[in-house]
């Protein structure tokens, strides 16, 4: 990777929906093909892991951030800009209005976003994705109290446990139940 220089920024490139990979491998190639490795350095798709529920089981996944947006570290000029801009499934630039030129004008990222989306990306445990709501009917599935039906009265994401208001003897009384123990009705 070449050396950056302090006209080195980062932009927000448009792509389209669900296309953020595609966009980024044809920007890779291209900068390869076009040998521009000296002005654009880096072409990131913001995503985090996520841990989702699905059949009873945890499984993790890599989700975007921003859907339809990619980050690209370079040096703008007209030639890297045309390269970027040019690059099939790129719709263009987050930008502004040039006053003088009235053509849209790429707008850099401050550093203190970029180091926030960076450290959100890199961000250590990964989120867990719940699909459960206050107050929400539920089923338990596993345990001692399986086939009860219940509302949901707290949600514990982070240790991955769910807390369901179960009906005994007509009075609500609370049950600590690992996400995978309860199904949505």
């Amino acid at each position: 990777m070449a050396t950056t220089s302090k006209d080195t920024r980062w932009y927000i490139i448009h792509t389209y929906s669900g296309q953020e990979e595609r966009v980024k491998k044809n920007l890779d190639l291209r900068i390869q093909s076009l040998d521009m490795q000296h002005k654009i350095f880096q072409v990131v798709v913001p995503t985090e892991e996520e841990i989702v529920l699905k059949d009873g089981k945890r499984r993790p996944e890599r989700k975007k951030v921003f859907h339809g947006y990619i980050l690209v570290q370079m040096n703008l000029d007209d030639e890297s800009w045309y390269a970027v801009r040019n690059t099939p499934g790129v719709s263009g630039f987050v930008s502004s209005e040039d006053e003088v030129e009235k053509r849209p004008k790429p707008v850099p990222l401050e550093d203190e976003e970029v180091e926030s989306i960076l450290k959100q990306i890199e961000s250590g445990p990964p989120k867990v994705t719940v699909g459960f709501v206050k107050g929400q009917t539920v089923r338990i599935t596993a345990g001692p109290f399986a086939d009860f039906i219940g509302a949901v009265g707290e949600i514990d994401a982070g240790k991955g446990k769910v807390r369901v208001l179960v009906s005994f003897f007509g009075r609500e009384t609370p049950i600590e139940l690992d996400f995978l123990q309860v199904e949505r009705i």
